[in-house]
């Protein structure tokens, strides 16, 4: 099932920041947003997952026959949809693997915890985070890159139909990228799941080829192509949409 934002406009605090949006994202495939700061691409990422913080002033966002614009966060979550934080927030208390078997066992069927931690070894050598990791604290005390490694090690266990993945580039070195690009690439193919990679740079999507490309500037889609779109982009930046 594809999901598709059709004439979204967008405001937070009263500002407009999304002008009449339209973008599908294709289940099977890999779409990359693009574009510089503040063109809106995350404030899409929180909209499609329900962030009460951003006000919907019109339009829509249709998933398996449903506006799911009138559905709450777990129920969307339910439904399939996953986004992966650019920011992800740090929980004491919660062990990383206490917070994903929760998290795995509210929308599939229950594992038991010997079932779940053999899933969770599995997903953990994909990313090449040390079983450690597991019994620390969700966050934590992670660097940056071992915060975005655990990210992608809850879109790999939660196998969500549609993710949508906020710049997970952002600070990374170019091992992280290879290690994330191979995540989600497994993902992709294994899972059928569509893709939503919102990125400023081309140079994740080195590793990752998108089917589609998308060009965001100030609250509206702008262009769109195939890979080719971000090399472009690449060498010669976003001037041209200035």
């Amino acid at each position: 099932m594809n999901l598709r934002i059709k004439n979204l406009f967008v405001n937070i605090e009263g500002k407009e920041i999304v002008k009449g949006l339209n973008l599908e994202i294709k289940e099977g495939e890999i779409a990359a947003l693009m574009g510089p700061n503040g063109s809106g691409k995350s404030t899409i990422a929180n909209v499609i997952m329900g962030n009460p913080k951003y006000e919907v002033a019109k339009g829509e966002i249709i998933y398996k026959g449903k506006n799911i614009l009138d559905l709450k966060v777990y129920e969307r979550a339910k439904l399939g949809l996953f986004l992966s934080f650019q920011y992800p927030v740090e929980i004491p208390g919660v062990s990383l693997i206490n917070f994903l078997r929760t998290a795995y066992n509210s929308i599939h069927e229950k594992l038991s915890v010997i079932a779940f931690k053999k899933l969770l070894e599995e997903k953990m050598e994909l990313l090449r985070m040390d079983k450690s990791f597991m019994d620390r604290y969700l966050n934590e005390g992670f660097s940056g890159g071992e915060k975005k490694r655990a990210e992608i090690l809850q879109l790999a266990i939660l196998n969500p139909s549609i993710a949508v993945i906020d710049e997970v580039d952002s600070g990374a070195d170019v091992d992280s990228l290879k290690v994330f690009a191979n995540g989600i690439n497994t993902i992709n193919k294994e899972n059928n799941s569509g893709i939503l990679l919102i990125t400023h740079y081309n140079r994740i999507l080195k590793y990752i080829k998108p089917n589609k490309v998308y060009v965001m500037i100030n609250g509206k889609i702008v262009d769109s192509g195939n890979y080719k779109l971000a090399e472009e982009i690449e060498k010669k930046g976003y001037e041209k949409y200035l």
